[in-house]
């Protein structure tokens, strides 16, 4: 009778040890899939990231945002004592440029309620006026004129450009 009971104990042990190995067989294979997903789904964001970082796709953006080429940019060589390398120069366009519908930084205000032309920016200076809208658009789309500045009332007192 002892030896019935000891062998039917060992059968009910071995088949416990046999369950949780299978459960924990299944569960493993649950995560490897949950885990083949996730890559793929972080490899595809990867990617999108990667094409939206591609030169020419921020060249378009750019564009589309209503932003122009640089012009001449200069260079200051300090090891060689400080040396202006280039000639710098502002940035051409052909204008009216057509606004771009997608804003890049959405505001809150209401309509028609916008800041005063002499409302103080961050950093303490008073926003030029905006100049006037030109008519010069046909229906459905948007300009707005580029007014250049000179290369004197865009420098620094230390000499570079102001950015």
């Amino acid at each position: 009778m002892l030896i019935v009971v000891l062998l039917a104990a060992g059968l009910l042990g071995l088949l416990a040890l046999n369950t949780a190995l299978n459960e924990g067989s299944f569960e493993l294979s649950r995560l490897q899939k949950q885990t083949t997903v996730a890559t793929d789904e972080q490899q595809s964001l990867q990617h999108e990231i990667d094409k939206s970082s591609a030169p020419d796709a921020l060249a378009r953006r750019a564009a589309e945002l209503g932003m122009v080429p640089a012009g001449g940019m200069a260079f200051l060589d300090v090891p060689n004592g400080g040396k202006v390398v280039g000639t710098p120069g502002p940035a051409q366009d052909s204008p009216p440029v057509k606004r771009s519908t997608a804003e890049p930084w959405p505001t809150k205000a209401q309509p028609g309620a916008g800041p005063s032309p002499a409302a103080p920016q961050p950093g303490g200076a008073p926003s030029p006026a905006a100049p006037p809208p030109t008519p010069a658009a046909s229906a459905g789309d948007s300009v707005i004129q580029l007014n250049p500045v000179s290369p004197a009332a865009g420098t620094k007192p230390g000499g570079g450009a102001g950015r």
